[in-house]
């Protein structure tokens, strides 16, 4: 595997971004290699800079320094669209969904499918092609809802969580970027979440963890990184590490030793 991983480039490398608004430095000098199908977990105390360096990532803000690339490609986003152009979607902890329209609706959101009306010219919404897809993207995250008409806001968290990930699954994502993704969720509902993040694994998805949860990101990561005051100082495997360890390590900024 080792050997394979070396051959290849990173499918998301980062080197010397920065971050700064105005006076302020969120992000500095980090450097970061992803590796297709990894789930890597991003953490660190409020104000280490993990949003910032997300955002950048994610095509939200254009970063100040360094360099990103995707396959190796160099890469700048003005956009979170020209990101999901590069197979690089970003589910925020909001989820970004629109709660009163159906879930077939908040997948195709952006990307809506059409079919000819009356006239080769006239389209309008194919609504029985995006049910029908939208609950195949669902059936892929084993996640069953029948009705696809149904208002995302009449969900559980778990289930919209999972309309959220169908979203990026319909821009073909290839890196999956999830912020707090189990937050104010309850323990049946954590769960789900953290069952669909094995499953995206499983089909060859790269993840990009940001928690808080200590416990998911043993129970899913295999690698943490660590962020302090902007900085990264800690890019290891998460093998033997319990979510006590990680705690420590976040509070105590002493992870170099670890």
């Amino acid at each position: 595997m080792t050997a394979a991983r070396d051959a290849s480039p990173p499918i998301l490398s980062l080197r010397g971004i920065g971050k700064s608004y105005g006076a302020v430095v969120a992000v500095r000098d980090v450097d970061l290699d992803i590796h297709a199908g990894e789930v890597v977990a991003v953490c660190g105390d409020n104000g280490a800079g993990k949003s910032s360096l997300i955002k950048v990532v994610s095509g939200a803000e254009e970063p100040t320094a360094g360099e990103m690339r995707v396959k190796g490609e160099p890469v700048r986003f003005a956009s979170p669209h020209d990101a999901l152009g590069r197979g690089v979607a970003t589910i925020y902890q909001d989820l970004a969904l629109a709660p009163r329209l159906s879930i077939a609706q908040n997948v195709f959101m952006g990307s809506e499918l059409t079919r000819p009306f009356l006239l080769p010219f006239l389209r309008v919404l194919d609504k029985k092609r995006m049910a029908e897809e939208a609950r195949r993207y669902l059936a892929q995250l084993s996640v069953s809802v029948t009705d696809m008409n149904r208002p995302v806001e009449r969900l559980s968290g778990g289930q919209r969580q999972a309309v959220a990930i169908s979203r990026a699954l319909r821009w073909n994502a290839e890196v999956i970027i999830m912020d707090e993704p189990t937050a104010a969720l309850g323990v049946k509902e954590t769960a789900l979440v953290l069952d669909l993040v094995r499953r995206l694994k499983a089909d060859g998805r790269t993840i990009v963890l940001i928690s808080h949860n200590m416990r998911d990101v043993v129970a899913l990561a295999d690698r943490v990184v660590i962020l302090g005051a902007g900085r990264k100082y800690v890019d290891r495997p998460i093998d033997g590490l319990t979510a006590d360890d990680l705690t420590h390590m976040i509070m105590s900024g002493n992870a170099k030793a670890a």
